[in-house]
């Protein structure tokens, strides 16, 4: 496909917000079924945009990436909708990112 490279970004970045969108929209899916099934998670993004900005020189937060990732600040998603990780996906976990 023949793309120029700011369309090419613009549609990487309308993707990206629309998995934003979709991960706050599902907030029963718990960030460790995430890694467990997908490698990544939520602060994983919000890690790789901090990695992103920081590498461009632009000064950012944890906090104030997380709370762009979650939509809202990060303990207050923890408080609402993380649950406590159950034994079988801590055991997934363990399996599947070994240290």
């Amino acid at each position: 496909m023949d793309m120029d490279d700011k369309t090419r970004t613009e549609l990487e970045a309308a993707a990206y917000r629309r998995l934003l969108e979709h991960l706050r929209q599902r907030t029963d899916v718990q960030n460790i079924d995430l890694m467990n099934l997908a490698g990544f998670c939520r602060n994983c993004l919000a890690n790789w945009f901090e990695d992103a900005a920081r590498e461009r020189g632009v000064p950012v937060t944890r906090e104030v990436v997380r709370q762009m990732v979650y939509g809202m600040p990060y303990e207050d998603w923890k408080a609402r909708y993380q649950g406590e990780a159950t034994a079988s996906q801590k055991q997934a976990l363990e399996k599947t990112h070994k240290h």
